[in-house]
């Protein structure tokens, strides 16, 4: 029941910020609406809303409090370059967002979710949080940087994005 009301406030959030990039709601008439307590409004913004996830989220309690919440410009791929390390949960934010921006296909996002993997990654902290963010920077720059990952600079050859075929497999002879 919990995970209906979490979804039902992001759902109803999510339809908002379609209209423009930053609403202002008040928190105690958004718990009165999906009849739940205050607190439940506030999980939702931490965990659903969060700048992995491209949000940002203002809030001031009390009487006249009120909740912002914004839609963050995509910044490109700049933030990878300050990224030292990264934890599984927030690489997978970063590679959702990216997909849901239509930067990565399904089969992309699957992709890289895999070779991220703590159960890929089988090495102490905060060892595998580097390595996962290395890995990541260099998939996502060969995906996202149109063949300019490997090439150098300067290629001006436009990348063409086919769509994979299923191999057939036959056995070998």
């Amino acid at each position: 029941m919990v995970s209906c009301i979490t979804d039902s406030i992001e759902h109803y959030l999510l339809q908002l910020l379609q209209r423009g990039s930053t609403i202002e709601l008040q928190r105690v008439e958004l718990a009165q609406r999906f009849q739940c307590a205050p607190s439940q409004i506030n999980y939702v913004l931490e965990t659903r809303f969060t700048q992995a996830r491209g949000f940002s989220v203002e809030s001031r309690r009390g009487g006249g409090g009120y909740i912002r919440v914004m839609r963050l410009p995509d910044e490109g791929l700049s933030w990878l370059d300050f990224a030292a390390e990264i934890d599984q949960q927030t690489a997978e934010h970063h590679l959702d967002r990216l997909r849901q921006a239509g930067c990565l296909t399904s089969r992309e996002t699957a992709a890289l979710r895999a070779v991220v993997s703590r159960d890929v990654l089988r090495l102490p902290l905060p060892l595998r949080d580097r390595l996962r963010a290395a890995v990541l920077r260099a998939g996502l720059r060969a995906i996202l940087e149109d063949g300019l990952g490997g090439e150098g600079e300067g290629n001006d050859v436009p990348t063409v994005r086919a769509k994979a075929r299923p191999i057939s497999r036959q056995p070998h002879g």
